[in-house]
């Protein structure tokens, strides 16, 4: 099952690359970074925990479980009305209920610039409109992301929150917002504002404690040496190779590669 959010860094890619394997689990898959879940789409477990500390993105999914059919018949409406100055009006529009919001969410994420998800100094989201102008898309599959998501706790929270229940039984998906400057990735300065050096240390450390309680871990994460250094006491990664599309200027696009940890 694909996402139905498009988010920087998603994880379609890796779902199908070889060098991924999930382990088997009998407890709970939780996910502290959730962004677009296509892990988590994937698995589609029996018992799930997602979280994310961006609180619009979590209303999102709690609008699609709720009632995906309110969301979907507001997005279509979007989707008629689309244009340049629609898109500008609709991003300084407040809506009320959830479901519009989520619809909001959702049209401004497929109509903005490169699926980019930011905010200004007064949490007003301030991306431009991008190129592409289909808002539903062929292979949309509401109901069917609605269902997934009944079995799962859907909590708007820092991921040392979440990583502090993992316990022996759970698998523990882990994709943080990369901040080291590895490659060409063009989109780490935007990433240091929302995940610091210090959050680095910080997600080393609940990664530590939860294995010691017997979680199974698998986390992506820059392919740096800074990184290779912080988790040397817990492992070695293996070096995965993809396509990068999240810098701004095609010229900086390319092959790049990431780390891949099983804890």
């Amino acid at each position: 099952m694909k996402p139905f959010i498009k988010w920087a860094g998603g994880k379609r890619w890796l779902i199908e690359n070889q060098q991924f394997e999930l382990p088997e689990f009998r407890g709970r898959y939780i996910e502290p970074f959730l962004g677009g879940g296509a892990v988590f789409f994937h698995v589609a477990p029996n018992s799930a925990v997602l979280s994310d500390a961006n609180a619009s993105l979590i209303s999102v999914y709690r609008a699609v479980r709720a009632d995906w059919r309110r969301v979907e018949a507001e997005l279509k409406k979007m989707q008629r009305l689309h244009c340049r100055d629609y898109y500008y009006a609709e991003r300084s529009r407040i809506r009320r209920t959830t479901h519009t919001q989520a619809a909001q969410f959702l049209y401004l994420n497929r109509t903005c610039w490169n699926g980019l998800y930011r905010e200004n100094l007064s949490g007003k989201f301030n991306v431009p409109i991008g190129t592409k102008t289909q808002v539903i898309m062929p292979d949309d599959n509401f109901e069917a992301s609605s269902k997934a998501l009944q079995n799962a706790e859907l909590i708007a929270c820092d991921f040392e929150d979440t990583l502090s229940i993992a316990t022996a039984g759970d698998l523990v998906f882990l994709d943080p917002p990369y901040t080291t400057a590895h490659n060409t990735n063009g989109f780490v300065k935007y990433n240091q504002k929302i995940f610091s050096w210090e959050d680095q240390i910080r997600l080393r450390d609940c990664v530590e404690a939860a294995s010691r309680r017997g979680a199974k871990i698998i986390m992506t994460n820059a392919n740096h040496k800074t990184i290779r250094d912080l988790y040397a006491s817990l492992g070695s990664p293996n070096i995965i190779s993809r396509f990068s599309v999240i810098s701004g200027s095609s010229a900086s696009r390319g092959q790049t590669t990431e780390a891949l940890y099983v804890f």
